[in-house]
C-alpha cells in the first residue's frame, strides 16, 4: 500500500496520538512543527523526525495534519507554507474547509472522535475518522490513512461533524463533568471516587447494550418527588450543585413524558 511522506503542525495530544499511530503503520514522519520545543523535540524523537519552531514545510511532506487548538487553527493555516500540491487537513470536529485560505488549494479534515490524552494509550481499532476533502485524490489518500491505523472511514460534510462534534460533548466531556461533581458529592460522605467505579462501569455497559434512553433509572425517571426534595436538601452546601441537579431532575421528567 503506497504511504504519503506526513508533517504535523503541533504536537499536543491528538498530534502526538496520531503521528506515533501513522509511524507505526509505516508512514514516514517527516517533520513536527510545534513552538513548544520540549514536546515538539520529544515526538519528532519519537518518530525518527526532524522539530521545527516555524511552519515551513519540506517539499517530500506530501500530507501535513494540523492539530491545534480551535482558536489557533486560522493563524496556523495562514501562516504555513508548503509545495503547492502538498494535501493539508486539520483534525478539528466543528471546522468546514472554509477555513483553509484561498493559497491552500488541496485540503481536508481528518477528524477522529475520540479524546485523547498524554499517557493514555488509546485503540484506533474501529475508531470513527470523519472525513471530508476538496477533491477526490485527497479523499483517497486520508481513507488509507484511516485505514492503516484500522480506523473506521465516515465521509460527512461539516453540518454532520459539527452535530457530532456537539453529541461528543454530551457525551464526553459532560459526562466527565457529572463524575467529578458526583465525585465531591462522595467526599462529603466521607468515601473515595473508587467506591462509585463498578456503578460508573455498570452505566456505562448498560447504555451500550440497551441504549441509553432504556437504561435510565432513578427518582427523576420514576417521579419520585419526596426522594428528589430529600437530595436538594442534602445540596444545601452548594446552590450551584442544586441548580445542577434540579435542571437535570426536570430534563429527565421531560424527557421521559414526552416518550409517554
Amino acid at each position: 500500500m503506497y504511504q504519503n511522506n506526513i508533517s504535523f503542525a503541533g504536537a499536543g495530544r491528538v498530534a502526538s496520538a496520531l503521528c506515533k499511530e501513522l509511524f507505526h503503520a509505516g508512514f514516514r514522519i517527516d517533520m513536527i512543527a510545534s513552538e513548544t520545543k520540549v514536546s515538539g523535540r520529544s515526538l519528532a524523537d519519537y518518530c525518527k523526525a526532524v522539530w521545527s519552531a516555524g511552519l515551513l514545510f519540506p517539499d517530500s511532506t506530501k500530507v501535513i495534519i494540523v492539530a491545534v487548538p480551535d482558536h489557533r487553527l486560522k493563524s496556523v493555516l495562514e501562516t504555513l507554507k508548503c509545495a503547492p500540491g502538498t494535501l493539508v487537513a486539520h483534525t478539528a470536529g466543528s471546522f468546514g474547509l472554509d477555513i483553509f485560505p484561498e493559497q491552500i488549494k488541496r485540503k481536508g479534515i481528518f477528524y477522529p472522535l475520540q479524546t485523547f490524552s498524554k499517557k493514555r494509550k488509546v485503540s484506533f481499532i474501529d475508531l470513527p475518522f470523519f472525513l471530508e476533502s476538496s477533491d477526490d485524490e485527497s479523499s483517497a489518500i486520508l481513507r488509507n490513512m484511516a485505514e492503516s491505523i484500522y480506523g473506521k472511514v465516515y465521509f460527512v460534510d461539516t453540518e454532520k461533524r459539527r452535530m457530532l462534534h456537539l453529541s461528543a460533548v454530551f457525551v464526553c466531556n459532560f459526562t466527565n463533568h457529572m463524575l467529578t461533581l458526583g465525585k465531591e458529592v462522595a467526599l462529603k460522605a466521607g468515601f473515595s471516587f473508587d467506591i462509585l467505579i463498578p456503578l460508573i462501569k455498570e452505566t456505562i455497559s448498560k447504555a451500550m447494550d440497551s441504549g441509553p434512553e432504556k437504561s435510565q433509572t432513578g427518582p427523576a425517571v420514576r417521579h419520585d418527588q419526596n426522594t428528589i426534595e430529600k437530595h436538594l436538601e442534602l445540596l444545601s452546601f452548594s446552590t450551584e450543585l442544586q441548580r445542577i441537579y434540579n435542571e437535570m431532575t426536570i430534563s429527565i421528567i421531560e424527557y421521559y413524558h414526552k416518550l409517554g
